[in-house]
């Protein structure tokens, strides 16, 4: 060991030029002492040479006078790297192991190194065991390979036993936190913000695949592919947007939750991101939320003479449930947010519960949900009925006892406004009776159901007016299917700069209100089926969805195919 620690690597560059008399390509007559950053002479000189790794580790054992080990004896030994950082093993580029006889471990402590002039390195290995080690050389390629192998198995043996992974990658999370703050990453982020505000995207997705980051933005509810950052790390980026939220960057097995406030440009947003675990690494979902938007008035979220009449009258009430339906992004949380400003009045006392917050409305008490302390929807609607409200909204009927809580407080005089995940305005009725509601209770409170999707409107600019003929209605039977004959005019889309040659800009709401009459009500019961309200609800003059939908591209605000995208027939 002394006498290999005598020898320098100096010594043995200029061996190797004497042997060999190799042209070095470069870092041939670099002063170590003069550039104090190289700080593995030998790794340098052999990216400076033409040889091989494995030629190269030859001629380190030959000079240095130390066993040469290959890849498969690597592979063979036991790994002992409890200890070691995995950071620290990849810089110094060794692999400290117990060698094997007979399939049984020896107490002999080895360490596989490919520059055996780092002293520095071997001495922290000897510090780590308590004893000498026996050093022997390989290849910066096999070392490399037998980490990334042995490394990672004994992480998932780790996490297996129970091993903090904060034990295991200290160090990896500092330098991923130091990279993840650094100008190209931070500016890659808020170059995607930018440009989601741009397009007006509602979401901006950000997901690892095996062939690289794929970033995608939600513009009028369809996902749009846009070019990944170039040369920003998957993992850097998915750090910084975890940063942002405030969220646990060393947690990478469990999905996590955030929320942040951010400026971008001259505009102010709420940002909530959510993160979960891939096969090739955490995807995340930033769901951008304006908060300088103003909130709609009735006439502008696309409800028809008879429905804009009915949701006034509605409103009106003084007590009862008004419940609206529709999927995830169908613009239910715009349309309650709507309903109260219209209540929104200095006599009423309005409480919301929701999850999140997404329109900040002064004069109301908003409240979000917080499952992590006990404050979820259920708890929360039973402070807020010894709160002397006369308005209540709570963001989602998820479970029986919120369901309970909401129809008791419309039973005692509150007008209460809720949402539904349900397909149509008429399968509300039997998922609450599902939850548990009796329905002589639901018949005294339930006042209506608004179902609700959005349709892209087409763009002012450059939609194409179109004079259906025979050829059209024959090759497309959806034309015939909702009403349309040979000599009406549809419209298309175009595609113009202000759109981004979408063809459309901006999305409408395409309603059904299902009003609770006497003929609607009678059905109410424990055998209560969807079809049998939906069909006494038309008959008493509701106008579906679909029909709804029809209208507005007949008025040519949007496409046929588009109608289809969002609604169907029944």
């Amino acid at each position: 060991m002394n006498a290999m620690r005598d020898r320098s690597a100096d010594s043995f560059r200029q061996l190797l030029l004497e042997k060999y008399s190799l042209p070095l390509r470069a870092h041939a007559h670099v002063d170590k002492s003069a550039n104090p950053a190289l700080t593995r002479p030998l790794r340098e000189l052999w990216e400076a040479t033409d040889l091989s790794a494995a030629e190269f580790a030859d001629e380190v054992s030959d000079y240095f006078a130390l066993p040469r080990l290959s890849l498969p004896q690597l592979l063979a030994g036991t790994p002992r790297l409890d200890g070691f950082s995995r950071r620290f093993l990849r810089e110094s580029t060794i692999f400290p192991f117990s060698a094997t006889n007979g399939g049984t471990a020896t107490d002999v402590f080895q360490l596989a190194v490919a520059d055996p002039s780092d002293t520095a390195a071997i001495r922290a290995a000897e510090i780590v065991f308590g004893a000498p080690v026996d050093v022997v050389v390989a290849s910066y390629e096999d070392i490399t390979t037998v980490l990334d192998q042995r490394a990672d198995a004994d992480d998932a043996h780790a996490d297996r036993t129970g091993r903090s992974v904060a034990q295991q990658s200290d160090d990896d999370i500092e330098s991923l936190r130091d990279l993840a703050s650094g100008a190209p990453v931070v500016r890659a982020l808020n170059d995607l913000l930018e440009r989601a505000v741009d397009l007006r995207a509602s979401d901006i997705h950000v997901e690892p695949f095996r062939s690289g980051l794929v970033v995608r933005m939600r513009v009028d509810g369809l996902l749009r592919a846009l070019p990944s950052p170039h040369g920003i790390p998957p993992q850097a980026l998915i750090s910084r947007i975890k940063i942002l939220a405030s969220l646990n960057i060393a947690e990478r097995r469990l999905p996590q939750d955030g929320a942040a406030r951010v400026r971008v440009g001259r505009s102010e947003l709420d940002v909530r991101v959510a993160t979960m675990p891939t096969q090739h690494g955490e995807s995340a979902v930033i769901r951008l939320l304006p908060r300088d938007r103003g909130l709609l008035e009735m006439s502008k979220l696309g409800l028809g003479a008879r429905d804009e009449s009915a949701m006034t009258r509605l409103l009106a009430m003084p007590h009862g449930m008004i419940v609206v339906t529709g999927p995830t992004g169908s613009g239910k949380t715009t349309t309650l947010a709507t309903m109260l400003s219209i209540l929104n009045e200095p006599t009423r006392k309005i409480l919301t519960i929701e999850d999140p917050v997404e329109y900040e409305i002064p004069g109301i008490n908003q409240s979000q949900v917080k499952p992590s302390i006990g404050l979820t929807f259920a708890s929360a609607m039973r402070a807020f009925v010894r709160q002397d409200p006369d308005v209540i909204m709570v963001g989602e009927v998820r479970d029986a006892e919120t369901a309970h809580i909401a129809i008791h407080a419309a039973l005692t005089g509150h007008l209460v406004l809720t949402t539904l995940h349900t397909e149509t305005a008429a399968a509300a009725v039997p998922r609450l009776i599902d939850l548990g509601i009796e329905g002589f209770l639901l018949k005294s409170t339930l006042r209506a159901v608004v179902a609700q999707r959005l349709v892209r409107m087409l763009c002012d600019r450059c939609k194409v007016p179109h004079s259906l003929s025979e050829a059209d209605l024959a090759k497309d039977p959806r034309f015939a299917v909702i009403g349309f004959k040979a000599g009406e005019v549809v419209h298309e889309a175009g595609g113009c700069e202000r759109c981004g040659g979408t063809g459309f800009r901006g999305r409408n709401g395409v309603f059904e209100i299902l009003e609770m009459s006497d003929e609607v009500r009678a059905l109410v019961g424990p055998q209560t089926d969807s079809h049998s309200i939906d069909a006494a609800a038309m008959r008493g003059g509701m106008t579906t969805m679909l029909e709804d939908a029809v209208a507005k591209c007949r008025a040519g605000l949007t496409t046929v195919p588009e109608v289809f995208r969002v609604t169907t027939l029944r």
